[in-house]
């Protein structure tokens, strides 16, 4: 028997585990006590992954990554088993999102140099065209370039990649 065939799946359960993490930490600032203390986080998602419901005006201005930031200024925060729905504001509109868990790329609470990064998932295929809109500039918090990016500075967040993890 090869040592290489992991037919237990490790590396697609400590995924799931530190997925979790996430849904944890949604489930703590969908109680009504929210966000406690300093605590921020920043949610990169892939926008045309199986699954996620954003609308088409959004998916035009961030057609591959999106990063969104409940701190303040969010509604309706609701963490499922296996997605989670927020309402943010976009230009002074209020828009909801769905994203599932699996489309989360990086998960990040500046607040306490916290971050977890994962794999890139398969993009759906039959994602349908959308129209081209204007684009106006980004809100602050849904760029993803201004999210924080360690950079090697002890202060900064901690990113957990599982790629250390991996055999090469």
């Amino acid at each position: 028997m090869s040592g290489n065939n992991d037919l237990m799946q490790y590396e697609q359960m400590a995924q799931e585990a530190l997925r979790g993490v996430i849904k944890q930490a949604l489930k703590k600032a969908a109680s009504p006590e929210r966000l406690p203390g300093d605590h921020h986080l920043y949610i990169t998602f892939q926008t045309r992954a199986r699954g996620v419901d954003v609308p088409s005006d959004l998916v035009s201005r961030y057609p591959g990554e999106m990063t969104i930031v409940l701190q303040n200024q969010f509604w309706d925060l609701a963490p499922g088993e296996t997605f989670f729905s927020v309402v943010l504001k976009f230009d002074g509109q209020p828009k909801k999102l769905s994203v599932p868990y699996a489309a989360v790329t990086r998960f990040q609470d500046p607040s306490v140099g916290f971050g977890l990064q994962f794999p890139a998932q398969p993009v759906e295929e039959t994602v349908a065209e959308v129209e081209a809109l204007p684009v106006r500039a980004a809100p602050k918090a849904a760029d993803p370039d201004e999210a924080p990016r360690p950079d090697g500075d002890d202060d900064g967040p901690k990113i957990v990649s599982l790629d250390k993890f991996r055999k090469k």
